[in-house]
């Protein structure tokens, strides 16, 4: 982990509003935040309360109502264009792992890189080289719907590596596993982030998940969205998952619980 003091991502009073019908939805409330370099930040909340809009907003999918966000010293945005020097360097993981049927593993994984203009061989060896990280070495070949939910899930967290970004943004990217797979995974992505050492912001439901990866975990009000409670994670890496046994997990979680409890 890096524990640079430098900010890698930065909200300056950003907000967002969604229109439609007439109707408007006030999704995240006006929000300052820094997020260190190297850093594992975790979001938490109740359904509806913005957390996926605020990564939405990171990965630059959705603009803004006010405010501004600088990833290192760069404004995500330019004259309302995405700035695309700083959204190269965005890899981005949803619960649905997207991977494209008629490619098999290692060419999804590739697929950046061919986007990118990367030659063959290259984009190939590169792509081997990350489901032999993410732990899907020897399913190169396979189509996606010979995998199950949990390696899909780790080819696409292979792709959105496949290009070495120093940002990684996930948005409950386990949340459909059984709790076994979703424990495994919970590893390996830990072990792959002390690896490459980027910066991660993870979206999850759930408590326990939250604590066992976040170096912070903030905990976001009902809608609108605004951070009602921030929790430093004390626990030293590597975690393995017996730490769930500790006294002072368990006192996390349930400060983190009742704060949920109280706020819905």
């Amino acid at each position: 982990m890096n524990n640079s003091s430098a900010p890698d991502i930065r909200f300056a009073g950003v907000e967002k509003r969604f229109t439609a019908d007439e109707r408007t939805v006030f999704a995240v409330d006006r929000t300052d935040l820094s997020i260190r370099a190297g850093e594992f930040l975790v979001l938490l909340g109740p359904s509806g309360c913005g957390k996926t809009t605020m990564l939405r907003m990171v990965a630059g999918l959705i603009r803004p109502s006010a405010g501004t966000i600088y990833i290192g010293p760069h404004d995500l945005w330019l004259g309302g264009q995405r700035n695309s020097a700083v959204t190269k360097e965005l890899g981005v993981v949803f619960q649905d792992a997207n991977l494209f049927p008629w490619y098999s593993v290692e060419r999804n994984v590739a697929l950046p890189l061919k986007l990118r203009g990367i030659d063959k061989e290259k984009r190939l060896a590169r792509a081997r080289e990350l489901c032999a990280l993410v732990g899907i070495g020897g399913f190169e070949g396979a189509w996606p719907r010979q995998l199950s939910g949990g390696m899909r899930q780790r080819a696409a967290i292979a792709r959105a590596l496949s290009y070495d970004p120093h940002i990684l943004l996930m948005d409950e990217p386990f949340g459909a596993l059984d709790a076994i797979t979703r424990d495994q995974l919970n590893l390996e992505l830990q072990r792959i982030w002390l690896k490459q050492g980027c910066t991660v912001v993870f979206v999850t439901h759930s408590i326990a998940e939250a604590v066992f990866l976040g170096d912070r975990v903030l905990l976001l009000s009902p809608r609108p969205g605004r951070i009602d409670t921030e929790i430093e994670v004390p626990f030293p890496r590597p975690r393995a998952t017996s730490i769930g046994n500790l006294a002072e997990f368990q006192s996390i979680v349930q400060r983190l619980r009742e704060r949920l409890e109280a706020i819905t």
